[in-house]
C-alpha cells in the first residue's frame, strides 16, 4: 500500500506531467511562462486548488449526486480560486496582477476539473490528496522549466537577475506568444525523447 500511495504522488512528476505528457493546462502554459517567477506563480496556485479541491470532491464523493457532479466539482473549484485570488490580492499583489486574468480562469483549467472527476469522485482522501499535489507540483516544474527557459533566452535574465551580462542581445521572439509555442514543443520533443530512452 505505501509503495502505491508513492506512486499516486510520483505519477505527477513524470508519466503524467500535466502540459508534456496529459497535454493539459496549455493556456495558462503558453500565457504566462514569460518568466519563472510567473510559471513558478501559476504553478503553485493551481496546486493549491488543485490539492483542496481534490481533498473536498473525495469527501463529498458518496454525497454529490451523479447527475450534478460536474456543477459540484465546479462550484467546489470555484471555492478554492477565489480562496487563492484574495490571499494572492493581499500578499502577493505584483505577481497577482502579472498573472491577471489567468487567476479566475483556473476555475476552468481541464486540469483541474479532470483530476476531480476522473480521480478524486473515485478514491479516498488520502490518494487524492497525494494524486493533486503530484500533478500541482509536476504542474508547477512545468511551467517554471518553461518560464526559466523563455526568461534565460528571451530577456537574458534569470529570476530578474542578469545572466550573460550587458552585452547580451535578447533573443524577444522567446518571450513572445510563438516563442511560447516553439519551446513548448521543443520541450514536448525532449520529453518524449528521455521518455523512450
Amino acid at each position: 500500500m505505501a509503495k502505491s500511495l508513492a506512486q499516486e504522488f510520483t505519477k505527477g512528476l513524470w508519466e503524467e506531467i500535466p502540459p508534456f505528457r496529459l497535454v493539459l493546462g496549455l493556456c495558462p502554459t503558453l500565457a504566462v511562462t514569460k518568466s519563472v517567477e510567473n510559471g513558478i506563480g501559476m504553478g503553485v496556485a493551481t496546486t493549491f486548488v488543485l490539492v483542496f479541491s481534490n481533498i473536498l470532491v473525495s469527501a463529498l464523493r458518496k454525497v454529490i449526486p451523479s447527475k450534478v457532479r460536474i456543477a459540484a466539482f465546479i462550484i467546489i473549484i470555484a471555492t478554492f480560486v477565489t480562496v487563492v485570488e484574495l490571499l494572492m490580492q493581499a500578499f502577493t499583489y505584483p505577481l497577482f496582477l502579472k498573472l491577471g486574468i489567468f487567476i479566475p480562469l483556473i476555475v476552468v483549467n481541464c486540469i483541474v476539473l479532470g483530476r476531480a472527476e476522473a480521480f478524486a469522485s473515485k478514491n479516498n482522501i488520502i490518494r487524492s490528496t497525494l494524486d493533486g499535489l503530484g500533478i500541482g507540483i509536476g504542474f508547477t516544474l512545468a511551467l517554471g522549466s518553461l518560464g526559466a527557459v523563455r526568461e534565460v533566452f528571451g530577456n537574458g535574465t534569470f529570476l530578474g537577475m542578469s545572466v550573460f551580462g550587458p552585452h547580451y542581445e535578447p533573443f524577444t521572439f522567446m518571450v513572445e506568444a510563438p516563442g511560447a509555442f516553439m519551446c513548448l514543443g521543443l520541450m514536448l520533443c525532449i520529453m518524449n525523447l528521455i521518455g523512450k530512452k
